[in-house]
């Protein structure tokens, strides 16, 4: 399986039993109905994900579960994020064998520091394998912001480093790295509010949230968006955007599953120090997800 960095690739959800555990039979259902949908790849485990909170061998053992559940049908693509260079580059290794078409390579979390150090690491994680390599730059959640002329530096040195998932939330960022690059880099939009403002500059893939709640929706804003098809896409990103913003905040994982709850494809758990959403803030959100799927276009 080969892969394109274009069309909407869900940030899926991991799934966990009432024991904790991970919920490998669902997981492999949810990517199915994903990818049914006509969205064209997997990315597991980041942060929506909860990678942070899974170990190596459950991430090992998700990114087996997915391969072989829309391995032959679409990318799988595999999160790597960690504490040290050491582990990511393990991590890295692990998911090709685990049978990962490509990777979402982010800054280590925690330590945050300056463009030699940032890139020396992100270089080791690509450099690890031969696996298509996609960076994720979100400096609002990670502290670590990589500049359109510092991507363009990578690009140069990196030869299987393919696409750029930029959630810095200024989409004036994909033409910098456009200008910068120019075709050189497949860009991405990460943030879920900005689709079809990014899709307008060049964006050709979305790495989507809302997506696993709402993934037949996503596929066709963003369709209609690449289109440019506005007269349908806008009334639509309307209806959407109340639900869209809820990737765009610190709870969003809470959310996110709380949507898959209320549309029946999921539940709510989530594993600490996540605690699921509970008085007036559940009752704000199901209040908006609830007008949302009575109001749906």
């Amino acid at each position: 399986m080969s892969i394109q960095w274009k069309g909407v690739m869900p940030a899926i959800t991991t799934a966990f039993d009432k024991k904790g555990g991970i919920d490998h039979k669902f997981c492999a259902r949810h990517a199915n109905w994903q990818v049914d949908a006509g969205c064209t790849g997997i990315v597991s485990p980041g942060s929506l994900g909860e990678g942070n909170a899974l170990s190596l061998e459950e991430k090992v053992a998700l990114w087996t579960t997915l391969v072989q559940a829309v391995g032959d049908r679409v990318p799988v693509v595999a999160a790597i994020a960690a504490l040290s260079t050491a582990e990511a580059v393990t991590l890295a290794k692990a998911a090709q064998t685990a049978g990962c078409t490509g990777l979402m390579v982010l800054p280590p979390y925690v330590y945050k520091s300056d463009w030699r150090e940032m890139k020396a690491h992100v270089v080791a994680v690509m450099k690890a394998t031969k696996l298509s390599c996609m960076l994720y730059n979100n400096p609002i959640a990670y502290g670590t912001d990589f500049k359109p002329e510092q991507i363009a530096e990578l690009a140069l040195e990196v030869k299987n480093f393919h696409a750029v998932k930029e959630s810095s939330a200024d989409v004036r960022r994909i033409m910098a790295i456009r200008e910068l690059s120019g075709s050189r880099l497949t860009l991405a939009m990460g943030v879920d509010d900005a689709i079809v403002e990014g899709v307008g500059v060049g964006v050709t893939c979305w790495v989507a949230g809302l997506v696993n709640a709402f993934p037949k929706e996503s596929v066709d804003l963003f369709n209609l968006a690449r289109e440019g098809n506005l007269e349908m896409a806008l009334p639509l990103y309307q209806w959407f955007l109340p639900l869209l913003r809820m990737d765009t905040v610190t709870k969003f994982v809470q959310l996110i599953k709380l949507c898959q709850q209320e549309v029946g494809m999921g539940v709510e758990r989530v594993r600490a120090p996540r605690l699921v959403l509970d008085g007036a803030e559940r009752e704000q959100a199901l209040a908006t997800i609830r007008h949302a799927l009575a109001n749906k276009p």
